[in-house]
């Protein structure tokens, strides 16, 4: 490595421990955290962050624990502080970071809406992830979850992930004339990285409605 560099150190595998429920998991199941000069709790989503960190199992019910028992300065073993709505920054985070993903994976050509555009793509087989807005109608819900079910059936495999993570409205404040109805994630880096942000981001409202359809 060239002069100049500097590593950031990461704890290894095996300290990647929920410091809520005590077990372990990958990278992707936790979310880091560290303290930063401050002494302020700071979400690492990126692993990224330079110094000792603490990871907590990625659902909001677990942060929320972590703060109501005070176990981040206990995990770090130095005072820090805590914001109250910690848990709902990190949801902030995530719903950012999906929200960007899409917007590249659109301009890739990896993200695409409509749904007659929808359903041609999961006939095909070229869609990874579908997504619907929370308030889509039962109509359009149903004729994707029937293309997704016989292309599933085509090819002898599972049916492809669906997420209603935002409403209509939620997705035009947010990304304007990018919202949508129906959506699908492609084939590709980025439509790849949709599905695992919306993954990420269904897990950690631990909403049983927002991976389904």
């Amino acid at each position: 490595m060239g002069k100049g560099v500097n590593k950031v150190r990461i704890e290894p595998v095996n300290d990647r421990m929920c410091i809520v429920t005590r077990e372990r998991d990958q990278p992707e199941g936790l979310i880091r955290f560290v303290a930063g000069p401050d002494g302020n709790i700071v979400p690492d989503l990126r692993l990224v962050l330079p110094g000792r960190g603490c990871w907590v199992t990625a659902e909001r019910e677990k942060i929320d624990l972590a703060i109501k028992r005070k176990l981040f300065g206990r995990a770090l073993k130095t005072e820090v502080t805590v914001d109250p709505d910690l848990g709902e920054m990190v949801e902030r985070l995530l719903v950012d970071s999906l929200l960007g993903m899409m917007n590249m994976a659109r301009k890739s050509g990896q993200f695409i809406t409509g749904s007659g555009k929808v359903e041609a793509a999961v006939r095909s087989g070229s869609a990874l992830a579908l997504m619907h807005a929370t308030d889509a109608a039962d109509d359009g819900v149903r004729k994707l979850r029937q293309a997704n079910t016989a292309q599933a059936m085509g090819e002898k495999e599972e049916e492809i992930p669906v997420f209603r993570l935002f409403s209509a409205d939620e997705l035009t404040r947010a990304i304007g004339d990018g919202a949508f109805i129906h959506a699908a994630a492609l084939a590709g880096q980025a439509g790849e990285g949709v599905m695992k942000r919306a993954k990420a981001l269904a897990r950690y409202r631990n909403d049983p409605q927002a991976g389904t359809d």
